[in-house]
C-alpha cells in the first residue's frame, strides 16, 4: 500500500475508523508512519496523538479498543479508511461514535421504512394511514397479511410474469416489517440471528 505521510510537515494523515459490520463511522484519528505500523502489528487502531505527542493505542486506558479488520488507502495516498471491530463504544464520552450518535445497522431505504412504520403506529388516530388501522386491528390481522402475502408469492414465484411477482415481494416484506414492530423487533434483531448461525 502506498501511504504518502509526507503531504504534511508533521507526517500525519487523516484516518476514519468505521465499524466494520454496521458501515458507521465511529471517529476520525491521526496516524504517523509509526502508528500505522503498529496497527497493523498489534491488530488494534493506533494513533498518533496531537495533543499528548506519542503513539496512543485507542482503548489502551479504557480497554475500548478498535480491532482491524480493513485498511483502505484513497487515491491521493493520503487518507486511510479503516474497518474496525469496536470493544465498546467508541468516544471517550462513553457514546458509540464522536459524533455522538448511536452506532446502529443502516439498511437505506429499509430502515427508513420501519422509522415509518413506527411513525404511523405512534400516530395511532390516524384514519388515513393503512399502517395504523393493521396495528388497530391487532397481532391476528397482521399475521393473517403476512401469511396472505406470502401465498401470493408462492402464486407469483411459480408463474413467469416477473412484475406481479416482485410487487407481491414487495409487500409481503412490507408487511413482516409491520409484524416484527407488532412483535417488538426490528430487522437487525433478525439479522443477529442469521449472523449467529454463520459458520
Amino acid at each position: 500500500m502506498n501511504i504518502d505521510f509526507t503531504k504534511n510537515t508533521d507526517g500525519l494523515i487523516p484516518a476514519i475508523i468505521q465499524d466494520s459490520e454496521t458501515k458507521t463511522v465511529l471517529m476520525l484519528g491521526y496516524m504517523n508512519a509509526e502508528a500505522y505500523q503498529k496497527t497493523i502489528d498489534t491488530q488494534k487502531v493506533t494513533f498518533f496523538s496531537r495533543s499528548k505527542q506519542r503513539l496512543w493505542t485507542k482503548g489502551e486506558e479504557s480497554g475500548n479498543f478498535l480491532e482491524l479488520v480493513d485498511i483502505k488507502n484513497d487515491c491521493d495516498g493520503d487518507t486511510l479508511l479503516i474497518q474496525a471491530k469496536p470493544i465498546g463504544p467508541t468516544c471517550h464520552t462513553g457514546a458509540d461514535t464522536c459524533w455522538q450518535t448511536e452506532n446502529k445497522g443502516d439498511y437505506g431505504f429499509i430502515s427508513k421504512l420501519e422509522q415509518t412504520i413506527k411513525t404511523r403506529r405512534e400516530n395511532a388516530d390516524s384514519e388515513k394511514s393503512y399502517v395504523a388501522s393493521l396495528f388497530k386491528l391487532g397481532m391476528n390481522k397482521i399475521a393473517q397479511k403476512v401469511g396472505e402475502e406470502a401465498v401470493e408469492v408462492v402464486i407469483e414465484a411459480l408463474d413467469n410474469k416477473d412484475d406481479l411477482f416482485l410487487s407481491e415481494s414487495a409487500d409481503l416484506l412490507f408487511h413482516y416489517l409491520i409484524l416484527l414492530q407488532a412483535k417488538g423487533f426490528e430487522l437487525d434483531d433478525v439479522i443477529s440471528v442469521l449472523k449467529s448461525r454463520q459458520k
